[in-house]
């Protein structure tokens, strides 16, 4: 599946998914824009992109800076005049802890990063995203969201609201040339699966890498499935 002429938005590009993702949608021919707070980890992705003959460009950002994201629109604007998909990765675990014992503090950004930061990007692209032939949205979700379980309350909670959020956007949406899905991505060999679940064997876990294909898929403008929630299956 080709992306030639594609421009793609990624979050949390400097490592796991959003790294894997990054670097599978430029070897397909999508130009990167990948964004993450970290200069020298995205300086890293940059080359080996560069050496699987792709392009990208890098956007070291915190994405609680939503002055930054309000920034974003107008470069995208005068270099290409519209943006082909947003792959909204980037997230944090938080706590685990009772709902009732955690620090207003970590709530906040819980809610800033996995919910308001999302949201942020969505009415800062839209209208980028319209200007596309088949603008493509992904938001990575998580089965915490739909397990009800004890101590993972601030994670799931944001995810659950991020759904949301993807399917009402979805839904006004229809009659253009844009699609919005989330992706449950399920136990995956990464950073936070090891800080959420830290005697588990990684090696037992399917890599980012493993995922990619699918994720192309969805942000290509083949692709017109809308308002799923798309379970990843290895």
């Amino acid at each position: 599946m080709t992306l030639s002429g594609r421009v793609v938005v990624v979050t949390g590009a400097s490592r796991g998914i959003g790294r894997a993702a990054a670097l599978a949608l430029a070897k397909a021919g999508a130009h990167v824009l990948a964004i993450a707070r970290k200069i020298d980890a995205l300086e890293k992705l940059d080359d080996e992109i560069q050496t699987a003959g792709g392009t990208a460009s890098l956007v070291p950002l915190d994405l609680k800076d939503f002055a930054g994201i309000d920034r974003i629109p107008a470069a995208l604007y005068e270099r290409w005049g519209k943006l082909d998909g947003l792959f909204g990765n980037a997230g944090i675990l938080g706590p685990i802890t009772p709902l009732t014992h955690m620090n207003p503090r970590a709530w906040d950004d819980l809610i800033a990063i996995n919910l308001t930061a999302n949201w942020r990007l969505l009415r800062a692209l839209d209208p980028l995203l319209r200007k596309s032939d088949a603008g493509r949205v992904l938001f990575v979700s998580s089965g915490a969201a739909h397990f009800n379980r004890a101590y993972w309350g601030g994670y799931a909670i944001t995810k659950a609201a991020l759904e949301v959020l993807t399917f009402t956007y979805a839904a006004e949406c229809n009659g253009t040339s844009v699609r919005a899905n989330a992706l449950n991505p399920g136990p995956t060999r990464t950073e936070m699966r090891a800080q959420a679940f830290p005697g588990e064997d990684p090696q037992t876990l399917p890599t980012p890498e493993e995922m990619t294909p699918l994720i192309v898929e969805l942000l290509s403008p083949e692709c017109t499935r809308n308002a799923e929630l798309i379970n990843f299956r290895p």
